[in-house]
């Protein structure tokens, strides 16, 4: 066989490759990683949705526990791709060497890194998932609508994969990461209609709050677990869409740097 007639594999399937050698990685202690999306949910929903919902009854005009419930699923999504693209991915680029040796397969760098993605937002959707199925046994997200908060929960989980790649990108220590999670992601939880509606911000901070990517996904997810439609919700994935388009380009150019000196 000549050389020129070696094609190398389609582009679904090395990506599915990447995404497969994730998957294989995580499901090894499958207790230990799967039992935290089921238990953290409830955690959350007894101390804060029980414990506010006896002097909160209504947030938005909605009970209290629907309103928290409806944006539990996507920021589980967003700290669940957030640590694995920026702790994981770290350690699999400075620590492990994996992709120098993915990189020798027939996988080209920007399919390490939409593989990487893609895994991200898979385990979004995972933890959507979990976060949603736990809700329902309480009553506290409206089924069947609530069912949409698990694709989101794949974009959601995508969106700040790209995000967290981007990060990466600029980290040249692990510990700086702490920045990031403690300066951006923890504020923009509570701040992004989580636990109140953006109504209640000062007008002066209610532009910002619509910059933070939490925002629309949290948006969306409600929105259509109540059935509350309306044109903005296009907007809120068009955001999503294109802030992962974004980020996602610029995070693999700069990656490319640090695995091909």
């Amino acid at each position: 066989m000549l050389a020129n007639d070696i094609r190398p594999p389609a582009l679904a399937w090395r990506l599915y490759s990447v995404w497969h050698r994730h998957m294989r990685v995580y499901t090894r202690n499958l207790v230990s990683n799967g039992l935290p999306p089921f238990l953290e949910p409830v955690i959350f929903l007894l101390g804060i949705g029980l414990g506010l919902g006896r002097y909160i009854t209504a947030m938005d005009s909605l009970p209290y526990l629907v309103f928290l419930a409806t944006a539990l699923p996507v920021t589980s999504a967003m700290f669940t791709a957030s640590y694995e693209c920026t702790f994981a991915t770290f350690v699999r680029l400075e620590f492990q060497k994996a992709y120098d040796g993915m990189v020798a397969a027939p996988v080209t760098i920007n399919d390490l890194f939409v593989g990487e993605i893609l895994w991200a937002g898979s385990k979004g959707l995972f933890f959507s998932a979990c976060v949603v199925l736990v809700m329902s046994f309480f009553g506290a997200i409206p089924m069947p609508m609530g069912l949409f908060a698990v694709p989101i929960g794949f974009l959601t989980g995508a969106m700040f994969g790209a995000l967290a790649l981007l990060v990466t990108s600029f980290v040249q220590n692990i510990n700086h990461f702490n920045f990031y999670f403690t300066g951006f992601l923890s504020p923009m939880f509570f701040f992004s209609g989580t636990v109140f509606p953006l109504g209640s911000l000062p007008r002066a901070l209610r532009p910002f709050a619509e910059i933070l990517p939490l925002t629309h996904a949290i948006r969306l997810t409600r929105s259509l677990a109540i059935a509350r439609l309306s044109p903005v919700l296009v907007a809120d994935l068009a955001f999503l869409i294109a802030v992962t388009l974004a980020a996602g380009w610029f995070a693999i150019r700069r990656l490319r740097r640090r695995i091909v000196v």
